[in-house]
C-alpha cells in the first residue's frame, strides 16, 4: 500500500515537478534546447493530464498541472527568445540533449496511444448508468491500454472500473483508508443498466479490507444480465455481500435496483466494475450514447 502511494505522488506529483522546474530554471544557450526541452515538458504533461489516476489527489488537480505548464512556457521563453537558433555543442550537451529527444519520442507516442484509445469502432451496446447518488469518476475505461489495464484482457477490454468523488474530485477520506466507509462509493445504490433477464448471481462473498484481494473469486459478488435484443452478457461486479436484490432467472427493469457497491473479489478497493461480453469477448458499451474514458466525469 505504501509503495501504491509513493508511486502515485512521484509519478503524478514530482515528475511533472521536475522537469517543470528544471524548463523554468535552466540555462538554455539556443532556442532549440529550449523547444526539445519544453516538448518533453508539454508531452509529459499531456500525457499524465489524460492518463493519470487523478482521484487519489484530487481531479481538479490536473488542472492546476496545465496552469503550471502553461506558466513555465511563457517564463522560460521571455528567457531563450532573443537566444540564437542552436549554437555549437559540447559532448556534454549532446549527451543531455540525446536523453531529452529520447524522452520527447517516449512520451509522444504515450501521448498517440492515449487519443487512439478515446473511441472504437466496434458496434456497442447501450446501457443506462447503473449509479446515480452523486458524481462519478471513470477510473479505467477507454480502447488503449494506457486508459484501461482491462485492455489486456479480452472478455474485459472495454470494462469500466468506476468510482465516486467528491467536491474536490478525491475518491476517498484518506489516500488508501482501510476502513470502507471512508470510500465514497462504497454502499451506493446499483440500478440496472437495461431491461433483462439475470442470468448468473454471487451474493454470499465477504466484503475485504484494502488492499486485501480474492483472485480466486475475481467478480467477488455480482450480477450478470442478458439485456433485451441482444445475446450479450453485462457483469456488475465488486458488490457487497449480501445486498444483491434479484433473483436468478428474474426480469428485470431497466433503472431497478440489483444490489449495493461492495469491496468483494480481486478488488483493491470498493468501486463498481462493469463489462459487457459477447461468445467470451469483451464489446464495447456506451451509456447515454458515450463512450466513457479514463478520467470523466458522471453527474
Amino acid at each position: 500500500m505504501f509503495f501504491t502511494i509513493l508511486m502515485v505522488l512521484g509519478i503524478q506529483v514530482v515528475l511533472p515537478a521536475v522537469f517543470l522546474i528544471t524548463l523554468w530554471r535552466a540555462d538554455f544557450k539556443s532556442r532549440w534546447e529550449w523547444m526539445v526541452e519544453a516538448g518533453v515538458t508539454v508531452f509529459l504533461s499531456a500525457w499524465l493530464f489524460q492518463a493519470g489516476n487523478w482521484s487519489w489527489i484530487g481531479y481538479y488537480f490536473r488542472y492546476l498541472l496545465v496552469v503550471l505548464l502553461i506558466v513555465a512556457l511563457i517564463r522560460s521563453w521571455m528567457k531563450v527568445r532573443e537566444l540564437p537558433s542552436k549554437v555549437a555543442s559540447d559532448e556534454k550537451r549532446k549527451l543531455s540533449m540525446g536523453v531529452s529527444i529520447f524522452l520527447l519520442v517516449i512520451f509522444g507516442a504515450y501521448n498517440v496511444f492515449t487519443v487512439a484509445g478515446y473511441s472504437t469502432s466496434e458496434p456497442a451496446l447501450e446501457l443506462t448508468f447503473p449509479l446515480n447518488e452523486g458524481t462519478y469518476y471513470i477510473g479505467h475505461g477507454g480502447n488503449s491500454r494506457l486508459l484501461n489495464y482491462h485492455k489486456s484482457h479480452e472478455p474485459q477490454q472495454f470494462a469500466l472500473d468506476i468510482l465516486k468523488v467528491n467536491a474536490f474530485g478525491i475518491r476517498a477520506k484518506g489516500l488508501y483508508p482501510k476502513k470502507l466507509e471512508n470510500y465514497y462509493i462504497f454502499e451506493d445504490d446499483l440500478f440496472s443498466p437495461c431491461t433483462g433477464t439475470v442470468t448468473e448471481i454471487e451474493n454470499s462473498l465477504p466484503d475485504l479490507t484494502p488492499p486485501e484481494a480474492d483472485p480466486d473469486n475475481a467478480t467477488g459478488n455480482y450480477v450478470a444480465l442478458t439485456c433485451e435484443d441482444s445475446d450479450a452478457i453485462v457483469y456488475l461486479a465488486h458488490m457487497k455481500k449480501g445486498s444483491v436484490t434479484v433473483d436468478l432467472d428474474e426480469i428485470v427493469e431497466v433503472g431497478q435496483k440489483i444490489g449495493k457497491v461492495g469491496n468483494s473479489g480481486n478488488t483493491s478497493e470498493p468501486h463498481l466494475h462493469i463489462h459487457a461480453e459477447k461468445d467470451g469477448i469483451g464489446i464495447p458499451i456506451r451509456f447515454d450514447g458515450k463512450f466513457l474514458l479514463r478520467n470523466q466525469l458522471v453527474r
